[in-house]
């Protein structure tokens, strides 16, 4: 039998998802997201840095580690958004048993994700580098911070799966405390080891692996302390396959989304180790910078999932209609502003990680490109958003395809044969144009939609009996 105060604090959490002008509920949920995705992009920058002052293969070898990252991220990304979705729109129609169930076995599942990784990754760990595009003078480099990373994948995968789970519960406050931490744990874990004890790339890994570690434990505590409206436990894990398929169905856009990326890292690794390892290290720099502004319009547009979720489960569609364009034009202003004004400072942002001419030359280049890039961006990733959250997974899995997958593999096999160096840059600015072509045709009708589907819920909560 529940005690009163959980279901107060369902019923109070459920009128500040469905009831709180849209706006200001996605700053509100968009804030502490920003504020995480920008401390972990300044930790990734961090090792960008520290690791940049031991040579320009050791640089090359963050651009490598990263597509790892990569790869373990889509598996905890596929379980924590395909589970956080799903929970959200449960808690939208009130059905907590139901959230909790699908909150445990997208956890369990994703740590064992993660140990099948760190299994196979360390069993094949040469290989894997060098089919993540290591060349051989980057090679040592990489294999070392790789396997640091490779220990700490279970706990990377599950972490995925709670910050999800709070951020669709409308907590993302609890989610930015334990990102936050860890963030600033490896900052100064690469200060300490790397700058001051003068261990090498050994010391980046290190402090990678323990920051992974000590930010899950932060966010484990949060569900063990019963702050969260879905519950974790073992004996709450699925007896059904079919939830499991449901949580993989509703998940594949983040499986395909980040999985893509590791391989289109992959491919630009290779690419661009053709024009030596200055190139792999720009173009890994490059992608830091502008995944780090990126994260801007990210933070609210995963301020925005939950709303579009909850509200979607509970039927209130204008509000998912009204929160897709505030995202959208929000995004728009904000990515638009750092674009204009990185393009003014392109070698000396670049010339920060590494300065190396060749580096430099190359990275401010691309730097521009992708800063126009930036322009083309917010609408593609608030439609592949808004479709993940409400439960439309084949629009949703098609959309997340396009920038790192269908559009940016041919695009800068073309062009990189084609136009030589200059492809390679300006291939992910090709594809973000053409994924923003792709996804207006396929928004707009849907939004229309929704404001039809809203004056119908109107009318029949106004009273309409007439069959």
């Amino acid at each position: 039998m529940q005690t009163k105060q959980p279901e107060d604090s369902s019923n109070s959490q459920y009128r500040k998802m469905t009831e709180t002008p849209v706006s200001r509920l996605i700053i509100i949920l968009g804030i502490p997201t920003t504020i995480s995705m920008l401390v972990t992009n300044i930790y990734n920058m961090a090792d960008t840095y520290f690791v940049g002052k031991l040579g320009t293969s050791a640089s090359g070898a963050v651009g490598i580690v990263f597509g790892l990252m990569a790869i373990i991220q889509a598996f905890g990304f596929m379980f924590g958004h395909g589970a956080g979705s799903i929970i959200s729109r449960r808690l939208g129609a009130r059905d907590l048993e139901s959230a909790s169930r699908f909150a445990s076995t997208s956890f369990v599942s994703s740590f064992a994700a993660g140990a099948m990784v760190t299994l196979f990754g360390m069993l094949f760990l040469e290989p894997l580098v060098r089919l993540l595009g290591s060349t051989d003078t980057i090679l040592p480099f990489a294999k070392t911070y790789a396997a640091f990373i490779l220990l700490a994948a279970p706990f990377m995968a599950s972490s995925c799966v709670l910050n999800n789970i709070l951020r669709y519960e409308g907590r993302a406050a609890f989610a930015m405390i334990g990102l936050t931490t860890g963030s600033v744990i490896n900052i100064f874990g690469d200060w300490l080891l790397m700058d001051r004890l003068g261990f090498g790339v050994e010391g980046a890994g290190i402090s990678t692996a323990v920051s992974q570690i000590i930010s899950f434990l932060i966010l484990l505590s949060m569900f063990l302390s019963g702050r969260t409206q879905s519950h974790l436990s073992i004996r709450r894990f699925t007896k059904d396959p079919g939830d499991i398929l449901l949580i993989c169905q509703t998940g594949l856009p983040s499986l395909m989304r980040q999985g893509l990326s590791s391989i289109s890292t992959m491919i630009l690794n290779g690419q661009a180790g053709l024009y030596g390892d200055a190139a792999v290290a720009a173009m890994s720099i490059v992608n830091r910078i502008c995944f780090f502004i990126f994260s801007v319009g990210l933070g609210i547009g995963q301020g925005f999932q939950p709303v579009a979720a909850f509200n979607y489960g509970a039927k209130k569609y204008d509000r998912v209609r009204r929160g897709f364009y505030f995202t959208w034009i929000t995004g728009e202003i904000l990515l638009g502003c750092a674009a204009v004004t990185g393009m003014f400072f392109t070698a000396e942002l670049v010339g920060f990680f590494r300065d190396d001419p060749e580096v430099i030359a190359v990275g401010s280049v691309a730097l521009i490109a992708q800063l126009i890039a930036l322009f083309f961006q917010p609408l593609s990733i608030c439609a592949n958003m808004m479709f993940q959250s409400i439960g439309k997974n084949g629009v949703a899995t098609f959309l997340s395809m396009l920038r790192s997958g269908l559009y940016f593999i041919p695009v800068i096999l073309l062009l990189s044969r084609t136009m030589g160096l200059f492809g390679i840059e300006i291939s992910q600015t090709v594809a973000d144009i053409l994924a923003f072509l792709t996804s207006v045709p396929l928004t707009m009708p849907f939004l229309r939609k929704l404001r039809n589907d809203a004056q119908e819920a109107e009318s029949a909560a106004g009273g309409t009996t007439c069959l």
